[in-house]
């Protein structure tokens, strides 16, 4: 081969390399997105979606990351998780997205998870189940507290207020049995009782019965509710209708302005863990956490038109520890990005600050929630 032929090879192929690079850059980030923007969760799913898409457009004003646009692909699992699976398979054999952020429900991101696991594509969930993360799954991440934390800091306001003999109602939804499952397990380590255990559907419209044997219970001195959707609106009436005067407590699975629409008057006075995006106002002004809440509460508003809520907040999370991550990692390839998000640090969100590891691929300690007690139809801080 002549200099001359040498040199035209070399410039071939070093066009080709610029071509595609160049065809790369031009390339969107492609974000999935599995959520219940319908069925039972819809009053979580709803707002995540519409974060989504807000800050999505937002971004993509700005420049987009690292030169290109995002593209977020889609898809409303009506709160059903065999459809999750389905549209998991979809996301990352036909779309072929960079990551996923969703999976509103505990019960859709376990169906999305041995997708991602065989794949090897970064997913950052929206739900609360602690066995999401536990054990650690390479690359499964999630935004929300988890619903052991929830029973903690239930059980740490209920030990400061005397409280020991405790009823639980929790739902069928893998949301309520895994945190009846970690309610049972760490109530001991507060000197709780369990005295009385109750389920109920995510679809039951009375909870009179559970609630009347609870109420007929000797020695219960509160209630807790462990479920998300409307069912615990629909308890809190119940409850109401009952007559029954004992604190009643909920998860974070309720931690929504639409919670306080649902249930009305009868909320007045239910106590739960929630972060801090529930209450921006009422932060006080050295507060890390107040200018990103107040920021996306300001934001949200103005788009929609509605309240907020913490749903829409674990959304933004997700979303901004997966930007983050790209930026850090330079690039979208898949185990970089894996690598980046597990090495998150001191990344202050609705949530709280996230700080992940090798061995927490949420990176929340207890801090991170705030314990809100309804007064006069509004969230307060509960002393």
């Amino acid at each position: 081969m002549n200099k001359r032929t040498t040199l035209k090879t070399l410039f071939a192929g070093t066009v080709l390399a610029l071509g595609s690079f160049a065809a790369i850059a031009n390339e969107p980030i492609k974000i999935g997105s599995i959520l219940s923007v319908t069925g039972p969760a819809a009053f979580l799913g709803d707002p995540e979606l519409k974060t989504l898409q807000l800050y999505v457009e937002d971004i993509n004003k700005k420049g987009g990351v690292l030169g290109r646009q995002i593209q977020l692909v889609h898809y409303d699992d009506g709160s059903d998780a065999n459809k999750a699976n389905g549209f998991a398979k979809r996301l990352i054999d036909d779309d072929k997205v960079d990551l996923i952020v969703g999976g509103t429900t505990t019960g859709s991101t376990m169906s999305t998870v041995p997708l991602v696991e065989k794949a090897g594509v970064p997913f950052i969930s929206l739900a609360g189940a602690v066995v999401i993360v536990e054990p650690v799954k390479k690359f499964v991440f999630k935004t929300p507290h988890t619903d052991r934390m929830a029973a903690e800091k239930v059980f740490e306001d209920m030990k400061k207020r005397g409280i020991s003999k405790v009823a639980l109602l929790s739902e069928t939804s893998g949301f309520g049995q895994s945190g009846k499952k970690e309610t049972e397990a760490v109530a001991a380590k507060y000197g709780v009782t369990l005295v009385a255990s109750e389920t109920y559907g995510p679809k039951d419209t009375d909870m009179s019965p559970q609630l009347t044997k609870i109420k007929n219970t000797a020695g219960v001195q509160a209630v807790f509710v462990f479920g998300l959707g409307q069912g615990p609106a629909i308890v809190t009436k119940n409850y109401k209708q009952l007559g029954i005067t004992l604190p009643l407590y909920q998860s974070h699975g309720v931690a929504s302005d639409e919670f306080l629409k649902l249930a009305g008057p009868a909320a007045e006075g239910v106590r739960l863990p929630s972060p801090a995006q529930l209450i921006p106002e009422k932060l006080p002004a050295g507060d890390p956490q107040k200018p990103v809440v107040t920021a996306y509460d300001k934001a949200y508003k103005e788009r929609y038109k509605q309240d907020v809520s913490t749903f829409g907040g674990y959304a933004y999370d997700g979303l901004m520890i997966a930007v983050d991550a790209i930026k850090r990692a330079g690039s979208t390839d898949k185990a970089k990005v894996r690598d980046a998000i597990e090495a998150t640090k001191g990344f202050v969100g609705t949530s709280g600050t996230f700080n992940m590891s090798p061995t927490d691929h949420m990176g929340l300690d207890l801090s991170a929630f705030r314990m809100l007690e309804v007064k006069g139809g509004d969230w307060t801080i509960s002393k």
